[in-house]
């Protein structure tokens, strides 16, 4: 069997396993399709796109042709079926043939991109984003997150002020995935009633902005920790004439849409936690077979085994746990407060289980370019993005009844 644990791109090891109740033969194939498609099209590359900044926009293309793009979206938008327990397969089996956070966030943007607007059903406005995005011809991202902030939503200040047959925008936007080559910005905006601390959920609406509207810019590019394949941007509106047509769904419903979509990308998040973390531990443990030291492997010693053995324990625990809450969001559960336990339960398995593998490889595991320095580097995003812990934390102890 071959190793090559430092790059991992031979590394046959699988450690995302069946959960009972998820696992059927067509998401095994899809889950052997979607790393297979990672070893051939873009495991070879990904360090060349990490080091660009970006990843080139032929790959949405081809990840369409593969039939992996529009995993999760209805055909009747153009996508390619399937539920979130398909589209978790995707992502587990895209870790398993190589690839990274910043390969998902950047190549899988649509999936915080375009839910609205499938979901509020306007004919015209899936026509115009989602079937070409679906089919790898466009890019689209989402626009909520603002300079002052943060994980509060409710706090957005971008303004659109309705005039005729359009909405005048001002405001920014930063942190935005895929924000340097979108095609549109599905954006966040206050159309009714002033900010008041506390007091902002009313007033937000959605709004589709394309770029090259006068008054929409991307003022730079952000450079970051980790995700590096995956472009950031800032974004500024000002005076933006958008059309009332690009409006998602109801006015003043954007803060409940968003809401709505938190769930799934906090269950996205989760996997992409204990995915990393996986195949973190699949490199590792090919690594301590094949490194020698004191004229021993690695493996030949306790302390390595035991640590491989609880870094199993938690992939385990956290993978068991968010494919437990997915099925119950798809059987149609309330389940954001278990989203939110499953988001935490997999960032921390993330940072402990690669925090240890850099630690197996020596070395050579903190040498730029290798796969378990790349991902200890991307999962730290992950306690922070869809929600910081702290934030979701005091969300889910209100939703759960610990709160005075």
């Amino acid at each position: 069997m071959s190793r090559r644990a430092t790059t991992g791109t031979d590394v046959t090891t699988s450690l995302t396993g069946d959960v009972a109740f998820t696992a059927t033969p067509e998401r095994r194939a899809l889950r052997e399709a979607a790393a297979a498609f990672t070893r051939r099209e873009v495991a070879p590359h990904l360090q060349e796109w990490e080091d660009a900044g970006a990843l080139p926009r032929e790959l949405h293309a081809t990840t369409a042709k593969a039939g992996l793009l529009g995993v999760g979206f209805d055909e009747a938008v153009g996508g390619d079926g399937g539920d979130l327990l398909d589209s978790v397969t995707v992502t587990e089996g895209i870790f398993e043939g190589g690839g990274s956070g910043g390969l998902i966030a950047s190549l899988f943007t649509h999936g915080i991109a375009l839910p609205h607007i499938a979901t509020a059903g306007d004919p015209d406005l899936v026509d115009r984003f989602v079937r070409p995005t679906l089919a790898g011809e466009t890019i689209g991202s989402l626009g909520i997150t603002e300079p002052e902030g943060g994980s509060d939503v409710a706090s957005i200040r971008t303004r659109a002020v309705r005039d005729g047959d359009h909405f005048v925008v001002n405001g920014a936007k930063t942190f935005i995935t895929s924000g340097t080559r979108a095609d549109f910005v599905t954006t966040a905006v206050r159309t009714g009633g002033d900010f008041t601390p506390g007091q902002g959920h009313g007033g937000v609406s959605l709004l589709v902005i394309e770029a090259g509207t006068p008054g929409f810019t991307v003022d730079r590019g952000l450079e970051k920790m980790g995700w590096h394949c995956s472009d950031t941007a800032q974004l500024s509106f000002v005076d933006c004439r958008v059309p009332v047509a690009n409006l998602v769904g109801a006015e003043g419903s954007g803060f409940l849409q968003i809401a709505q979509q938190f769930v799934v990308e906090r269950i996205g998040l989760a996997v992409q936690g204990y995915a990393a973390a996986a195949r973190s531990l699949a490199l590792a443990a090919a690594y301590a077979h094949e490194r020698e030291t004191f004229g021993k492997p690695l493996a030949s010693r306790q302390v390595v085994r035991h640590k491989l053995v609880e870094m199993r324990r938690q992939v385990e625990v956290a993978r068991t746990y968010t494919h437990a809450v997915a099925a119950r969001h798809v059987a149609g559960e309330q389940v954001i407060a278990e989203a939110c336990l499953a988001k935490e339960t997999a960032v921390k398995t993330a940072e402990a289980v690669c925090h240890e593998a850099v630690q197996l490889f020596g070395g050579t595991g903190y040498m730029r370019g290798s796969e378990v320095e790349r991902h200890y580097r991307d999962v730290r995003l992950l306690g922070i993005g869809g929600g910081a812990n702290e934030v979701l934390a005091d969300l889910s102890a209100r939703l759960l009844g610990y709160a005075a």
